[in-house]
This record gives C-alpha cells, structure tokens and sequence, in this order.
C-alpha cells in the first residue's frame, strides 16, 4: 500500500497534476513528507475520502506552503477526524471544504477566514455547535449539516448574504435565528427531522423549504432550556434565548432598553466601550429585522404565528406541525403583518 501511495504521488509531481486522489488508501496519518516539494505546485484539489485520519497536522500550512495559494478543494469526508487545526483558515484559496461523516466535535474559529470558501460540508459529525465567525465566509453557497447535535444556528450566520442553500437536518434545533431566509439568495433550507423544532421565520414562507418530522406531538426538548416561548392552544413554541421580552398587540410604546437599542443602532451616539458586552454584540448583530417593516429589534418581539397547516403549503408538508412565526418590531407592524404579502 505504502509503495501504491508513494507512486501515485510521484506520478502526480512529474506529469504536475491538479488532481491528486488519495482516497480509499487506509491512511492514519496526513502523508505531509510525501506531499513537501516543488512537484506539486499544480495541485488544486485534494481528495482523501475513505481513511483512517484523526487529525491533520498542526503546521500544515508551514510543512506545504504550496498549499496555501492554490489549493482550492479539499475533501476530508469518511475518515476518523476529531479535530481540525487552526491552521485549515491559512488555506486562503479554498473553495470547497468537506468533511463529512467523521468525529468533530466541534470546527476551529479560523475556518472563518476562507474568504473564497463556497462549499462546506460537515454532515454526519457530532457537532454542538457552528463558530460564529463562520459568518466571516461572505463566498459561502452551500452549507450542509445535517445530522450532528446542533440545537441552535448562530444568528450572525444569516449574515452570509451568498448563501444559497442551507441543510440542517436531523439535528436538535429547537429555534431558528429571526432573520433566516432574509436574504434573497438563500432559497433552499432543509431542516427535516428536527423534532424539537415547531417555528419557523415567517422569511422561509416563499422558499424550498424541507420540515418533515419537525414538531412531531408528544416530543419535549428538555436538553436546552430555552428562557421565553411563544403558545397557541396547547402547542408552545421555544423561542431563541437572546430574546428577553413578548410584545402583545395592546402595547403602544416599546421598552425604554429597546429604544435605546434603535436609537444608537441608527445614530452610533456612544462608542462602543460604553455598552455592556452583551449590548454590544446585539448593536452589532441585532437579534432581528422586523418582518414586516425591517426595522432591527434587540431585546424584545411582537410575534405572530401562522401553523403550517392552515397556510397554501399545508398540502405540501404533511408530516410536521410546524408554524410560520413573524417576528415584528412593534403591535402596529404585528396587527398589519401578512404572510401572503
């Protein structure tokens, strides 16, 4: 095997491959001597489905520095990985990460800075959570998560305004952030098999949207205890934990903390030290934009629920009993939110 490996590589430096695959070669360890030399200056994908890896080295990026400019794919899928080092954000021209079906746990904040990554997958791991500085990937198409222990999708996430597709299936998702499906170019989100999953943001209301086995009855999320929930009858629907406050049709004036937020929101009156940090990351990324007027909101919701099943795509999605939810800024946007519209 050893020899086959060794030959495959030395065949890719003379005839300067741009592919080299090494898949199916029940490699424990990343081959960084083989792969250290001039020959493979071409290189631009790189695929390794199918081993034994664990981990990647940690100077990876110092050991191949002809990695850095021109890699562009690597596919990392069907191995045994439990972590990825740092130093995978070094790789500036990668454009499609894969990773599915190993043993993360979790993926490094330094994945943020591939500027140029279009494509992640990270299916089929034991995630409990995605880096916020994901959001930083502003090249991002598709992102694929399905069946890992995520129980929520940080909100800078709806960020990603190249985002086409987003598939989170078969999670623990228990909310979605306010602002998903905001942005015009993401149109295809899949959160089938989310038991503990019973809202979802008005926004996703004209998209291809996947729900199946979402909010299925008799199944209680007490994993995550979530601070505020929203009732209809006797479905009660959890709420993301940011949110510290329910507005209700009857009020006509918002919490003086509220329009405090706005107000410096739109101005900048004070630098930002002044701000308690949790404040700060919310004028930074507010919690939300009202759905239906775009005003951003802090700390408190005026919410509207809308079950799946007395909407146009009841005969669409059978197997869920979800609810649209709009999330709106103040009674009066509440009272005239339309979900047709």
């Amino acid at each position: 095997m050893a020899s086959e490996l060794q030959e495959a590589i030395c065949m890719a430096k003379q005839e300067r491959h741009k592919n080299l695959f090494l898949n199916y070669r029940n490699l424990n360890n990343f081959p960084v001597e083989l792969l250290k030399d001039e020959g493979l200056q071409f290189l631009q994908r790189l695929y390794m489905k199918r081993n034994s890896l664990t981990t990647l080295p940690d100077n990876l990026a110092q050991k191949l520095p002809n990695l850095i400019e021109l890699l562009q794919s690597l596919d990392l899928s069907d191995n045994a990985l439990q972590f990825i080092c740092p130093e995978i954000g070094r790789l500036r021209s990668l454009r499609h990460l894969r990773l599915a079906n190993n043993q993360l746990k979790y993926l490094p904040p330094e994945i943020g800075a591939l500027c140029d990554l279009e494509t992640l997958d990270v299916s089929r791991n034991v995630l409990v959570r995605l880096p916020e500085r994901l959001h930083q990937c502003l090249s991002l198409q598709c992102l694929t998560a399905d069946r890992n222990n995520l129980t929520s999708f940080p909100r800078q996430l709806c960020q990603l305004h190249s985002l086409n597709e987003l598939s989170m299936a078969a999670n623990q998702l228990t909310s979605l952030p306010l602002d998903l499906g905001r942005s015009r170019e993401l149109q295809f989100v899949f959160v089938d098999n989310n038991v503990h999953l019973k809202g979802l943001p008005s926004y996703l209301y004209n998209k291809v949207i996947g729900c199946s086995g979402c909010g299925l009855p008799g199944q209680v999320s007490d994993r995550v205890p979530q601070p505020l929930s929203l009732s209809l009858g006797d479905v009660s629907l959890p709420l993301p934990a940011e949110v510290k406050a329910i507005g209700s049709e009857t009020e006509r004036v918002g919490p003086l903390e509220e329009l405090a937020m706005r107000a410096l929101h739109k101005r900048s009156l004070l630098p930002p030290f002044l701000l308690p940090r949790s404040l700060l990351d919310l004028l930074q990324c507010p919690l939300g934009h009202c759905h239906r007027c775009s005003q951003p909101m802090f700390t408190i919701i005026y919410p509207k629920l809308f079950p799946l099943r007395e909407t146009a795509l009841a005969g669409v999605h059978r197997r869920t009993t979800v609810s649209f939810v709009a999330y709106c800024c103040s009674s009066q946007c509440v009272q005239t939110f339309d979900l047709q519209q």
